[in-house]
């Protein structure tokens, strides 16, 4: 397979996952027995270097700000699964550094989340790994004087 195919399957995936994000990580489930934390953590204010929040308000703040990152996620993968192979190529850096990134998103999600996290993070990371691999081993080296 190209590059080009892991990274719009990332992009996709990516995409769900932010979605799934964005419109999940407010939800509770009354099972967890966490409703008066919650009641707590959107009553109690506190200032901020000038700002008047609560712990629901920096929570909030956190969890958008991993869908927005999720989305501008998704729109690289997009973009560099449309590069030709020879830009692609030159792009070594950043694409391994894509992927990290993600693996280290694993690591994380595999600590602190549960399954649907993990497993999209998983899957996220092998279509960049294999998406910089292929990059790589994509390079044509230039004949030698």
């Amino acid at each position: 397979m190209k590059a080009s195919v892991f990274y719009r399957i990332a992009a996709f995936l990516l995409l769900l996952f932010a979605v799934g994000h964005t419109l999940g990580f407010r939800q509770s489930d009354p099972q967890w027995g966490v409703d008066a934390l919650l009641v707590s953590m959107r009553s109690i204010h506190f200032d901020v270097q000038g700002f008047s929040r609560t712990y629901w308000d920096l929570f909030l703040g956190a969890g958008f700000s991993v869908g927005v990152f999720y989305l501008f996620a998704t729109i690289l993968a997009w973009q560099l699964g449309g590069l030709p192979t020879a830009t692609l190529a030159l792009m070594r850096g950043p694409a391994w550094a894509f992927a990290v990134c993600f693996a280290a998103i694993t690591v994380v999600s595999w600590r602190y989340l549960f399954i649907l996290p993990i497993a999209f993070s998983i899957a996220i990371t092998l279509c960049l790994t294999a998406a910089a691999w292929l990059s790589a081993k994509q390079v044509s080296v230039p004949p030698s004087r």
